[in-house]
């Protein structure tokens, strides 16, 4: 059996999988594993915390586009850190390697979020001891590059959090094309995330859902000057991205009806790129639905939504730091190297 129809029939599996009603994708509001949104890797929270058609040497980008794996990524490591307040840290790890017989690339990657010690207490508050809450995720990603322009690319994710005496696991696909006309220094990617559903609930008969998306990017570097602009269309599938606090509405609390433009600029990631003599990248990205979702009625809110990042790359080495202000200007900071192996 051909490689290519072994796709078909995963993509056609985990498909199925997603059009069961009692799995079936989130269309708005929570869902469950979202540590899978975080950027893992410096250059993408520079690049406003999603991008998928910036086509660079860096493995990392990986994480979110399965198609940006290349032949030239082959023997390449990539780690990264990301600190956060009360002692959360996000690790990620991802390497690759090209099988040169089968024309195919390969990628295992991992993520991993560690939420520390943390006390639990009763309904009633009486301390029940500690415990050490965690996400995780295990990623196999396969590559393939088609005529000239094109690469196209799947990842298998297991996926695995433990809360305590709760747990859960479930297995999702990430599907993606990449096109890429180097004459005219264009790129543009489509991906669909996260389809599949949870091998283990956290509760019996609680079936939750995972956090589906369907992202379109286009990136375009000038011709004649060193810079690139990123736009990044995400959640394609739901036009209202606001989330209704019943609840909240219930007690008396107040619902704001944004208007259409507000929710249509509610769905893109802007960013742009600096390249100095090609080895220094100064980047700056701005995401619309993190400033949206966590701006503070009758305050500035600052640099909320905001991000920047500086790297450094050459063959065999890359380092990269990111800068993103989350609410009321509170920002984190992450740090990330690559290195050549092969």
């Amino acid at each position: 059996m051909q490689l290519r129809s072994i796709f078909y029939i995963v993509i056609h599996f985990f498909l199925a999988i997603a059009a069961n009603p009692a799995a079936a994708q989130l269309l708005g509001g929570a869902s469950t594993y979202n540590f899978l949104n975080l950027p893992p890797t410096p250059q993408v929270s520079a690049l406003g915390a999603i991008n998928i058609s910036n086509r660079t040497n860096d493995i990392g980008l990986t994480f979110f586009n399965p198609s940006l794996l290349t032949a030239d990524m082959n023997g390449q490591v990539h780690a990264s850190f990301n600190s956060m307040y009360a002692g959360i840290k996000n690790l990620a790890l991802v390497a690759g390697y090209s099988v040169k017989k089968w024309k195919t690339n390969a990628g295992l990657g991992i993520s991993y979020v560690d939420y520390g010690d943390i006390t639990g207490t009763d309904p009633s508050g009486n301390v029940q001891g500690n415990f050490h809450p965690r996400d995780y995720l295990i990623r196999l990603i396969v590559s393939r590059a088609y005529e000239t322009r094109w690469q196209y690319g799947f990842a298998v994710n297991f996926i695995q959090s433990a809360y305590g005496a709760y747990s859960s696991s479930a297995l999702a696909l990430d599907a993606s094309a990449s096109y890429y006309d180097s004459s005219h220094l264009l790129q543009a990617s489509l991906v669909l995330k996260n389809m599949g559903g949870q091998l283990k609930t956290f509760a019996p008969g609680s079936n939750e859902q995972l956090p589906f998306d369907i992202q379109l990017g286009i990136s375009k570097r000038l011709l004649k000057a060193p810079i690139q602009f990123s736009f990044t269309a995400h959640h394609l599938h739901q036009f209202n991205l606001a989330y209704t606090d019943t609840a909240g509405a219930a007690n008396g609390g107040q619902v704001t009806n944004s208007s259409s433009v507000n929710k249509l600029f509610q769905h893109v990631v802007f960013a742009t790129q600096l390249f100095i003599e090609e080895k220094v990248e100064v980047t700056a990205g701005y995401n619309f639905l993190r400033r949206s979702e966590l701006g503070i009625d009758n305050s500035s809110n600052g640099l909320t939504g905001f991000s920047i990042g500086l790297g450094y790359t050459s063959a065999k080495l890359q380092f990269r730091y990111a800068r993103s202000w989350y609410q009321n200007n509170t920002a984190y900071n992450q740090f990330g190297i690559n290195v050549a192996v092969l």
